[in-house]
């Protein structure tokens, strides 16, 4: 018996996917594939992306259960295969708990355990609703190299907000030293109230503008993002203020200051002792949404 024609199955690449992932490696982001296919195939698409210790796949359900022992795993191998939704979010976990900010890419509902644990989840835009309602980022273009364009600009707004920062505080410093020495010599204020939106246009205005907008490629120090947790955000503000004494807020017509609290009185409707002060507090809630 003669072989009549010879099938070979390989799994196609994206062209940029080479690029965009050595551009992680220079700005010294590791990668880890965590996929739950077989891992021997997975590592031979791994090796013709050049990733580094690709050639030594690792299955999954060999790894140890602890966060240490699994940390410990994760920092020596790259390519991990046949892993469960439950192990991607211990995997998370493990490189959370040695300092790292994780970010975590998926589509399908085995990855939303994972990337609701990771400090950032990006999803495909063809990916599953559930994969895309707990992602930060969503992918539309369903296209991996566009998550270099998304880090220069997260670095750029950071990058500008510190810029402004340092040009807020330049002239806060300014303002103070200027005041003190103004003072000490006695010699009148050499500004007046009509100079200060020339002042304040050459010094913060103009300036603050451009910087906001330059580009900035600087990577962020000190910067640890955190996901917003969803649902109503509340917020108590407390604002302290002298009330008058109580005989100055019961007067001879004994009407002023009796709504709620009443002026001269505290939260209870009980004359306030002079000279105290009262309480005021102001709840914001952010608006329910509603069903269309």
């Amino acid at each position: 018996m003669a072989p009549a024609a010879f099938v070979v199955l390989e799994q196609r690449v994206r062209a940029e996917a080479a690029g965009t992932l050595a551009y992680f490696a220079e700005q010294d982001v590791g990668v880890k594939v965590i996929p739950g296919d077989n891992a021997l195939s997975v590592g031979a698409v791994a090796v013709s992306l050049g990733l580094p210790r690709a050639d030594a796949p690792v299955d999954a359900r060999t790894l140890p259960d602890g966060r240490e022992e699994l940390a410990a795993a994760l920092e020596t191998g790259t390519v991990f295969g046949r892993v469960t939704p439950v192990q991607k979010r211990d995997m998370v976990g493990a490189r959370q708990s040695r300092g790292h900010t994780v970010a975590m890419t998926g589509d399908g509902v085995n990855d939303v355990l994972a990337l609701k644990d990771a400090d950032i989840g990006v999803a495909m835009g063809s990916g599953s609703p559930a994969t895309r309602a707990v992602a930060q980022i969503v992918l539309l273009d369903d296209s991996f190299a566009t998550l270099p364009h998304v880090v220069a600009e997260g670095r750029r707004v950071i990058g500008n907000i510190e810029r402004v920062a340092n040009l807020f505080l330049t002239k806060t410093v300014y303002s103070v030293f200027l005041a003190i020495a103004i003072g000490a010599i006695g010699v009148p204020f050499p500004f007046l109230p009509r100079h200060l939106t020339l002042i304040g246009s050459l010094t913060i205005g103009i300036p603050a503008f451009f910087l906001a907008l330059a580009p900035n490629t600087e990577r962020a120090r000190g910067v640890r993002l955190r996901a917003v947790p969803a649902g109503p955000v509340r917020a108590v503000v407390l604002a302290a203020r002298p009330g008058p004494p109580a005989d100055d807020a019961d007067g001879p017509r004994g009407g002023r200051g009796r709504r709620g609290a009443g002026r001269g009185r505290d939260v209870g409707g009980e004359p306030a002792a002079p000279g105290a002060r009262r309480l005021t507090s102001i709840a914001i809630r952010r608006p329910e949404e509603h069903p269309s």
